[in-house]
């Protein structure tokens, strides 16, 4: 005789259940893990203060507020007047999200931009296609500009003697700068509690530095990876760049015991 369990599933379950169900275009399945790895580890380290750096049109930080939730601080950093705008209009009725018009770079004091056909590959570097051929006509230099400059050291000290913030966060997306903005300040680096940075697997810029040199800058800094975000969408299969996120070393606990506290965000 064949035994038929029936099981009876309460609501809450059924609920939770289809909470955790989603639709996701295969094309975006890295930003989808891309959101839940930086909501999980923000929660972690109880951020209250975002460093996004090379924000170009506030792709970004739209992204931590509408797609994981964040609530607290967010700075975003952009030198090029034209997206610096767009990006203050998707900002605008935020009063935690603050837009400035300024490259945060190696020195204080002001640097050619270049602006290029595609705005997302604007950057204080150089474009290069020797390794690379296919960015030719997107990364190529269109207009430049004179920007305002200011090592991440003085912007930190300034804005969290005004804002108090305790736990920041830095996102570097510079085009190939990324390495020489923490070279250049190392000790204001070791102040945030986690960091994502785009490392180069091919080189786009003059001035990119080989992943591998990258993460061994960031080590040295005292910062430990938590993840890779690959992106080779509209290049599959080969991967030109991808994200590292890390966390400062002396917060990455193993498993729960010993967490930061958390707060609301």
């Amino acid at each position: 005789m064949n035994v038929v369990q029936r099981v009876i599933l309460r609501p809450s379950k059924i609920l939770s259940f289809f909470r955790n169900i989603a639709v996701v275009d295969r094309r975006k399945l890295y930003q989808v893990w891309e959101q839940s790895h930086l909501a999980k580890l923000m929660d972690y380290l109880d951020v209250d203060c975002v460093f996004d750096i090379g924000a170009n049109r506030g792709q970004y930080a739209e992204m931590l507020r509408y797609k994981i939730g964040y609530t607290g601080l967010i700075f975003s950093f952009e030198p090029n007047p034209s997206d610096a705008r767009i990006a203050r209009e998707a900002s605008a009725g935020d009063e935690r999200w603050i837009v400035m018009e300024l490259a945060v770079a190696e020195t204080d004091g002001e640097a050619t931009f270049n602006v290029m056909r595609s705005s997302e590959f604007s950057s204080l570097s150089s474009p290069s296609h020797r390794e690379v051929e296919l960015f030719r006509e997107t990364n190529a230099i269109v207009d430049t500009v004179t920007v305002r400059t200011q090592r991440l050291e003085t912007v930190l000290s300034r804005l969290q003697a005004e804002y108090k913030f305790k736990r920041p966060f830095l996102k570097l997306d510079t085009q190939g700068f990324d390495v020489k903005i923490v070279r250049a300040s190392a000790n204001a680096v070791r102040k945030f509690v986690g960091l994502q940075s785009e490392l180069s697997i091919a080189k786009l810029y003059t001035d990119s530095v080989d992943f591998r040199e990258a993460l061994t800058e960031y080590e040295r800094c005292g910062f430990s990876l938590s993840a890779f975000v690959p992106n080779n969408a509209g290049h599959f299969p080969r991967l030109l760049e991808t994200d590292c996120v890390m966390i400062r070393s002396d917060l990455a606990c193993h498993g729960t015991a010993g967490a930061p506290n958390h707060r609301a965000r």
